[in-house]
């Protein structure tokens, strides 16, 4: 692959990872959405179906990695080359804030709406899980569209969680590569690995949002503290280095796992 294939599938599959699965995220909180409250469900599916058209779009350009955590482990494993690491981690961070803005667009007047109504600017602390935003500045009530956060602020119990999903999905991934007599899956390949994000959201993915995915987590931060969004509030950045550096080292524990067995 060329570098330019690298960076177009990336931006491009990484964009609509992230525009499907914080599309999906803005859906269910933000008030005046027709599927506000849908619940758990809905945003394990929507991040699922998020990766399977990333992946769909991606997979004959760049190979559909979207995911320093997919890279890291496949170039510990030898299946992709160092010199290739620095374009796909800029690429997927390029393409991760591009979704992230185009969610914003998107959903552009429940923004406004959510943001501007009383009983969110008023909101106090623990009430219906609002955040007051002078008691706790450091995550607004619009964050967890764009970026994870812990349900309970724990830092070894946080990474761990992290290291341990983004393992199971980057090994999920590898083990592809030992089927059909090591040609791997092919296109149904990328419905296997949405199934896997699908089942990691539901079992794992309830103490920290499960970010499983460094760029997916940090560029929709950066787009957060930047977009004129009224009343938006902190963007967490105390907590945010927690699903970049868990997941990368989830996914070359998942390539060690596999190169040692």
């Amino acid at each position: 692959m060329s570098s330019s294939d690298i960076f177009i599938g990336e931006t491009i599959g990484t964009a609509v990872l992230i525009l499907l699965g914080g599309g999906v995220c803005a859906a269910v909180t933000l008030k005046r959405s027709k599927a506000k409250d849908a619940g758990w469900l809905a945003i394990t599916f929507g991040w699922g179906f998020a990766v399977l058209t990333g992946a769909y779009l991606a997979g004959g350009v760049s190979g559909a990695h979207l995911n320093p955590a997919v890279t890291i482990g496949l170039a510990v494993d030898g299946g992709t080359k160092w010199s290739d690491v620095p374009i796909y981690l800029g690429s997927q961070f390029l393409g991760a804030m591009i979704g992230a803005v185009l969610v914003w667009a998107t959903y552009y007047g429940q923004f406004q709406a959510h943001l501007t109504d009383p009983e969110i600017v008023n909101a106090k602390s623990g009430d219906e899980g609002m955040v007051d935003l002078k008691a706790a500045p450091k995550a607004g009530p619009v964050l967890g569209i764009f970026s994870t956060g812990p349900e309970i602020r724990n830092v070894a119990q946080n990474l761990v969680t992290e290291i341990i999903a983004t393992t199971v999905l980057v090994l999920a991934i590898l083990t592809q590569g030992l089927n059909d007599g090591g040609n791997g899956l092919g296109v149904l390949g990328a419905l296997i690995t949405a199934l896997v994000v699908v089942g990691i959201g539901l079992s794992l993915g309830g103490p920290t949002g499960y970010a499983i995915n460094p760029v997916r987590d940090l560029g929709p931060r950066v787009v957060h503290a930047l977009l004129p969004l009224p009343n938006k509030g902190g963007s967490d950045w105390s907590y945010a280095w927690i699903p970049v550096v868990g997941p990368l080292i989830g996914g070359a524990l998942a390539a060690s796992i596999f190169k040692l067995f």
